[in-house]
């Protein structure tokens, strides 16, 4: 059952960051594509906010297309908890931590799972048992 259970996180956090990734690299699903979140970072202070929008965008597509399939596991789950973490420094953490008040809450729970992931894993149904 331990590897049915990390199967549904994986997957579960997969799509939601795949997702976010389309609206971020793509402006899919009503998101604001590069040049958006570019403009985005460029209001919170990022140097070369082009190119850390490139990055974080594909970071998280691409993060999120791996830990759907179980590719890179640990990785992917390392790279997209940095990328939540620069999100609550730069966002969320002045607000607080709850989610009603722009807080870090939602943040919180999701760093909670990939750091699960990155413990244990992409288990038994990936790609990849042990990357």
């Amino acid at each position: 059952m331990t590897d049915l259970a990390i199967l549904v996180l994986r997957v579960g956090l997969g799509v939601m960051f795949t997702a976010h990734g389309f609206q971020m690299a793509f402006g899919m699903f009503g998101g604001p594509g590069v040049k958006g979140f570019s403009e985005m970072l460029y209001g919170l202070g990022f140097s070369s906010p082009l190119l850390m929008a490139y990055a974080a965008a594909y970071v998280v597509f691409i993060g999120g297309l791996c830990l759907i399939g179980g590719l890179f596991t640990r990785a992917a789950s390392f790279l997209l908890i940095i990328f939540m973490l620069v999100a609550v420094a730069k966002v969320h953490l002045a607000k607080g931590f709850f989610m009603a008040n722009g807080g870090y809450e939602y943040n919180f729970v999701v760093i909670c799972g990939l750091l699960a992931l990155l413990l244990t894993g992409p288990g038994s149904f990936s790609a990849t048992k042990n990357l």
